[in-house]
């Protein structure tokens, strides 16, 4: 089958884990190989609700056997989720254009930031990933110096992975701004936009101290520009305390796009946003997306905001999250290479390294622990600009015994790797 692929696929295609994996069903929170062996799936965001939940897939098929149809014709289901989503956001933002995925979300954002704005700048973190269209390429540092980053953007670092500490982290990020805001002028660029995901996932998943990003928040606004919060990955509940990862930093930004989780893996994403600038661009720009809010994708979403607030996810994922971080803080304590924990809710990032071990020790031995534990039959990945962070992510339904498993597999896997160093 990889040679298959390797003779018909783009080479641009990737595929996971040293010993690919290949499956043939999903159910809840595993995933099962032809074999009929399941493997606990740590990493996978979009079914955020489970593989294959039964109670969203009906939705869809019900949907789908009465009309699949786009937004220029009537449709109450629509209006209704529009009021429901908007209302899990604070007041200011209430109004809502749909698309169909997390790329085409911030591609819009930022076609509204600019034409609002008057200015092309946009700032982003110094390993931030938006999207995949050509414009949220031009954003995206993560993919990789081949992808050249549009002359607008201006890169801004993190304290974490500067080795600055919390306590100057908010000082250090708004001075980082500011400064970047000042060579966009100066270059006659102007800013149009501070694009943010509020965990900064793939810079290496730096959460805390919450508040740290309102001095820059602020910075933008006061020159001008727009602030666009990307909750492709913490939103939907993610985080616990929270349904929108920004809230956590106690700020309300102008524009806020959703993808991944919010069809729990039926493509459909949106831009949710202040009404000013929504009613500029719709007055002065067209916007039509074929299958943008589809009612088959807004059953599904619906479905998925409904199971949300019904079951308690959020809550649920927070304590979740505290009995995992408990776990990995007792791991840390017994055995060495794990160099940090941090997480909002169920998002982890975990530093791997041993003391003395340089980026390429450190990226070796994150890699072998996901590789052996995806032989172990957990799935996690890696993050960060060094990737020596390991990335988990589990499906917010996830329960104590799946937490357990993780540890088990996690500690297993940590002991083989630093006996190998």
């Amino acid at each position: 089958m990889i040679a298959r692929r390797d003779s018909v696929l783009g080479a641009s295609y990737r595929l996971q884990y040293r010993r690919p994996v290949h499956f043939v069903r999903g159910e809840g929170i595993w995933l099962y190989d032809p074999d009929g062996r399941r493997y606990l799936d740590f990493y996978n965001n979009v079914p955020s609700l489970g593989h294959c939940n039964p109670e969203i897939n009906a939705a869809m098929a019900e949907q789908a056997n009465r009309i699949s149809a786009n937004t220029r014709y009537l449709e109450p289901r629509l209006v209704d989720y529009a009021e429901r989503l908007v209302a899990t956001f604070p007041e200011e933002l209430n109004r809502v254009v749909f698309t169909c995925t997390g790329s085409e979300s911030n591609d819009l954002a930022l076609r509204i930031a600019r034409l609002t704005s008057g200015s092309e700048g946009v700032i982003v973190s110094s390993h931030a990933y938006h999207g995949t269209s050509a414009a949220t390429a031009m954003v995206s540092p993560n993919l990789g110096d081949a992808v050249k980053l549009s002359p607008a953007v201006r890169m801004v670092s993190l304290h974490g992975p500067a080795g600055v500490p919390d306590r100057q982290a908010a000082t250090f990020f708004e001075e980082q701004v500011r400064s970047a805001i000042a060579d966009l002028n100066r270059r006659g660029i102007g800013i149009a936009a501070l694009l943010i995901d509020s965990i900064f996932s793939s810079d290496g998943v730096w959460v805390d101290p919450p508040g740290f990003i309102a001095g820059g928040i602020k910075a933008v606004r006061e020159a001008g520009g727009l602030v666009i919060a990307d909750e492709v990955q913490p939103g939907f509940g993610r985080t616990g305390t929270h349904m929108w990862g920004f809230e956590r930093h106690e700020v309300v930004p102008d524009l806020v796009t959703l993808g991944k989780p919010m069809g729990n893996g039926f493509p459909i994403g949106a831009v949710v946003g202040r009404k000013a600038p929504m009613d500029h661009f719709g007055a002065t720009a067209r916007y039509s997306n074929t299958f943008g809010g589809n009612t088959v994708g807004i059953a599904a979403a619906d479905a998925v905001l409904t199971i949300l607030h019904r079951d308690r996810i959020p809550e649920h994922a927070h304590a979740m999250s505290e009995r995992l971080r408990v776990g990995l803080e007792h791991l840390a304590t017994l055995h060495p290479g794990i160099r940090g924990i941090r997480n909002a809710g169920l998002f982890f990032g975990i530093d791997i390294g041993l003391d003395g071990t340089g980026a390429v020790g450190r990226r070796a031995m994150a890699l072998e622990i996901v590789n052996l534990m995806r032989d172990d039959g957990v799935l996690i990945s890696t993050t960060g600009a060094n990737e020596d962070t390991l990335k988990v992510r589990p499906p917010l339904i996830c329960q104590a015994e799946h937490v357990d498993r993780f540890l088990e597999a996690m500690e297993c896997a940590l002991k083989k790797v630093v006996a190998q160093v």
